[in-house]
C-alpha cells in the first residue's frame, strides 16, 4: 500500500513543479481576470487594476501595441516557448493533477491564513490590512486570482530568479543563495507596497506581514514551483475576500 502511494505521489511533485504545469496551470488565473475585470467595470473610465499589470501594459502600450490583445499574445508566445524548452523532458500531462494543484494551493493558502496572520496579530495586535475595501466584491475577486499571476512573476520568477542567478555567480553555496535570495526578495515585495503616490502609509505590522507572506511564497516557488505559488497567492486573497 505504502509503495503503491508513494509510485502515484513521487510524479505529481516532481512534474507539476514543472513549466509546462505552471503555464497551464495559471493560465485560467490570467482568463479569469481579464474577464472579471472586464465585466466589473464595464463603464469605468479608469479600469482598477493591478500595479505589476500596469507595469507590464504600461510597456505595451509605450510600444504603441494594443494592451488586452498583446497580453494573450505573449502569453501564446510564452506557452510555445516553453513546449520547446521542455519538450525533450519526461513531462506527461495528467488532467487530474491539475485539480491537485489547486487543492495543494489552498491548503498552503489556509495554513498561511492561520500561522502568518495569528502571528502579525500576536505581535502587533493588528490585521494585516487592504486598501480595496471600497471596491465591489467582483472587482476584489478579480484583483485577488491577478494577484497570483501578476506578483508571483513579478516579485517571485523574475525578481527570486535574479537573485538566485546572482548570489550563485557571487560563488554563494546552494543553500545560502536561496536563504538570500528568499529574504532579500522578500524585503523588496514587502517595501515596494509603500513607494509612490499610490502607496499604503507605512505601518509595522503591515510590513512585516507582507514580508512573511512574501517569504512564505519564496518558498513555494523554489520548491514546488510557480504554478503552485501562483495559485496559492490568489486563493489566498480569495479567502481574504470572501471572509470579510
Amino acid at each position: 500500500m505504502s509503495n503503491r502511494l508513494t509510485r502515484a505521489v513521487s510524479p505529481y511533485f516532481s512534474q507539476t513543479k514543472s513549466l509546462k504545469y505552471s503555464y497551464i496551470s495559471v493560465l485560467p488565473l490570467l482568463i479569469l481576470y481579464e474577464v472579471l475585470i472586464l465585466v466589473s467595470q464595464p463603464e469605468s473610465g479608469s479600469i482598477v487594476r493591478l500595479t505589476t499589470d500596469i507595469w507590464f501594459k504600461s510597456i505595451f502600450a509605450t510600444l504603441g501595441l494594443d494592451t488586452f490583445g498583446f497580453t494573450f499574445i505573449l502569453a501564446g508566445i510564452l506557452g510555445v516557448v516553453i513546449y520547446f524548452v521542455e519538450r525533450d523532458k519526461p513531462v506527461t500531462l495528467r488532467p487530474r493533477f491539475f485539480s491537485y494543484m489547486i487543492l495543494e494551493s489552498t491548503i498552503y493558502a489556509i495554513i498561511l491564513a492561520f500561522i502568518i496572520s495569528g502571528a502579525v496579530g500576536f505581535l502587533f495586535n493588528a490585521a494585516s490590512s487592504s486598501g480595496i475595501s471600497s471596491l465591489t466584491t467582483l472587482q476584489k475577486l478579480a484583483l485577488s486570482l491577478g494577484a497570483g499571476l501578476y506578483e508571483e512573476l513579478v516579485f517571485r520568477v523574475l525578481l527570486v530568479g535574479a537573485l538566485l542567478y546572482v548570489f550563485k555567480w557571487l560563488g554563494l553555496k546552494k543553500g545560502t543563495t536561496r536563504i538570500l535570495a528568499m529574504v532579500v526578495a522578500a524585503l523588496l515585495f514587502s517595501a515596494v507596497h509603500y513607494i509612490g503616490s499610490m502607496g499604503d502609509a507605512f505601518t509595522l505590522s503591515s510590513f512585516t506581514f507582507r514580508f512573511l507572506f512574501g517569504l512564505a511564497l519564496n518558498g513555494v516557488l523554489i520548491y514546488r514551483g510557480f504554478g503552485i505559488a501562483a495559485w496559492t497567492h490568489s486563493m489566498y486573497d480569495v479567502l481574504v475576500v470572501l471572509g470579510t
